[in-house]
């Protein structure tokens, strides 16, 4: 009895102890649950070969799918999607070429390599020509058209990417350096193409090798979207990016008449068009077949009843490759890294609630499928959302943490935040003091300048909440050498690295979380 007495006296002045620690206190406590060897054990079963590249629609994806949902029943989530469920079903439509062959004046050029299209922009279609019309930039707006008074109808188009910027860079739609959505969003010229009648366009990528690279992925894999979708013959003229020497093979004998034609445009800002003689064939086809995928949800209700309706929402995608052949992308790094933040972020969450210190807000941690695909599982999720989107209070999301980039090579200690102060102050502030009060990393902002040519803020999930007024904030450590290759794999991780930005995470959301007003969108203007 005695000894039975005393350890109720130890506990319960154990419990007075932790229940007087200040705030900071009580956050680094529960950080520390997160752990570089916990990190490892998720990552090594995430990116094994027996998940297969976990590519979207795949038994392999549904393994890790499986996986995630055990770590979530395990740590005694609820599941929230319906009858109980963890996963929220998305029903995708994969496109992928079954042929595709582009002809100039009878001589035969190479897809991806010469030029490249994606498949869900464009529909099966077999395009003949002898003439092609260079329409400057392809844009029709009030203060710039290439359309006025010109004729497209059944013929096929050769423009520029972008649009016209004068020798100060000024913009003549915008009228300042910043680029207009034409540049943003080259589906609108394809899509006022197609209104306008044309058969195709033909868009000069000047980044072509870039841009070839960085979007290998999509053209690798196929496009999916989620659902029937809209189909892109009801949508866009059949468009390809090819190179600038195919485009100077059009151009043929009119090649300076062109370039003069295009850098004219640019100073005076007024459309001008060239006709040429060339002989077009182009042949697509594509193979379209319905998969399904899932997102994987983890929900930790908030212990305010006042708070606990407003939601943070967590992200990583689970999705990577899948495999090609004999070689399986088992994506560690992509992402990997990022999952495995996230499990371990729950998990803390999990412990603070358990220790009766929180969160005051509830906090979904969600773990999508289609990112590789086109963002399509945080898509679906913003468009049909399990809790209400008026009721989120900010994404944080996590994709690619887990490597050390080329700038910061023998310097692991940092991150590049992107996004933080695209939608509210409050949160790039809430980072920085989270940063500041406890992991002390570098935070690199250069991904997050609206002018990167790379374009990451929107390349990962958080974009999709951010494109529905959501304050999100992006964490990623940057690409290597063995970024979307099979080469990207568990050995080559820092998992102190990952411990450290994993517990940036995890402050950030906390502060989201438990502080007394909700952040507030105060930033105006194009995010």
């Amino acid at each position: 009895m005695k000894r039975l007495i005393f350890v109720l006296i130890l506990w319960s002045f154990n419990s007075l102890l932790f229940s007087q620690y200040n705030p900071y206190e009580i956050q680094q406590e529960i950080a520390n649950t997160i752990t570089a060897s916990e990190l490892k054990d998720h990552l090594t079963i995430i990116a094994s070969n027996d998940f297969e590249g976990r590519e979207t629609g795949t038994k392999g994806q549904r393994k890790a799918a499986n996986y995630l949902a055990e770590q979530f029943k395990m740590m005694g989530l609820p599941g929230v999607v319906e009858e109980g469920s963890y996963f929220q079903a998305i029903a995708f439509t994969r496109e992928r070429w079954d042929d595709i062959n582009l002809n100039i004046n009878k001589k035969r050029f190479k897809h991806q390599w010469e030029y490249y299209a994606y498949p869900n922009t464009n529909s099966d279609k077999k395009v003949e020509a002898k003439k092609v019309l260079f329409l400057g930039y392809g844009i029709d707006d009030e203060k710039y058209s290439d359309y006025k008074g010109v004729n497209v109808k059944d013929k096929v188009l050769l423009i520029y990417d972008g649009e016209p910027m004068n020798r100060d860079g000024i913009s003549h739609l915008t009228g300042s350096e910043e680029a207009s959505t034409w540049t943003s969003n080259w589906r609108r010229k394809a899509k006022t193409a197609y209104e306008k009648g044309a058969k195709a366009i033909l868009i000069i990528d000047n980044s072509f090798k870039k841009n070839l690279q960085d979007f290998n992925k999509y053209l690798l894999s196929g496009g999916m979207r989620f659902g029937a979708g809209e189909f892109p013959e009801k949508n866009y003229a059949n468009n390809l990016f090819i190179s600038t020497e195919i485009a100077k093979k059009i151009m043929g004998k009119n090649y300076n008449k062109v370039i003069k034609a295009r850098d004219e445009i640019k100073v005076s800002g007024k459309p001008i068009n060239v006709k040429l003689k060339s002989k077009i064939e182009l042949n697509q086809k594509k193979a379209v077949r319905q998969i399904l995928g899932s997102n994987v949800l983890g929900f930790i209700e908030g212990i305010d009843e006042k708070l606990k309706n407003e939601v943070v929402v967590v992200t990583a995608h689970y999705d990577h490759l899948g495999k090609k052949g004999e070689s399986i992308f088992n994506g560690a790094d992509d992402n990997g890294s990022g999952t495995s933040s996230v499990l371990e972020v729950a998990e803390a969450l999990v412990e603070a609630k358990a220790k009766g210190h929180g969160p005051r807000r509830s906090v979904l941690c969600m773990l999508v499928s289609g990112e590789e695909k086109g963002l399509l599982g945080s898509k679906y999720y913003a468009e049909f959302p399990i809790f209400p989107l008026e009721n989120t209070v900010a994404n944080v999301n996590v994709d690619m943490v887990g490597r050390v980039d080329e700038k910061h090579a023998g310097n692991p200690n940092y991150i590049y935040v992107i996004g933080s102060n695209r939608l509210s102050t409050d949160l790039h502030k809430i980072n920085e003091a989270a940063n500041k009060n406890f992991t002390n990393l570098e935070l690199d902002y250069k991904y997050n300048d609206p002018k990167d040519p790379n374009r990451y803020y929107y390349r990962s999930d958080h974009y999709n909440f951010a494109e529905k007024g959501i304050p999100a904030i992006f964490y990623f450590s940057g690409t290597h050498v063995d970024y979307h290759k099979p080469s990207d794999t568990v050995e080559k991780i820092n998992f102190d690295k990952m411990e450290k930005i994993a517990k940036l995470v995890f402050h950030t959301t906390w502060e989201l979380a438990n502080r007394d007003e909700r952040i507030k969108v105060d930033v105006i203007g194009k995010n």
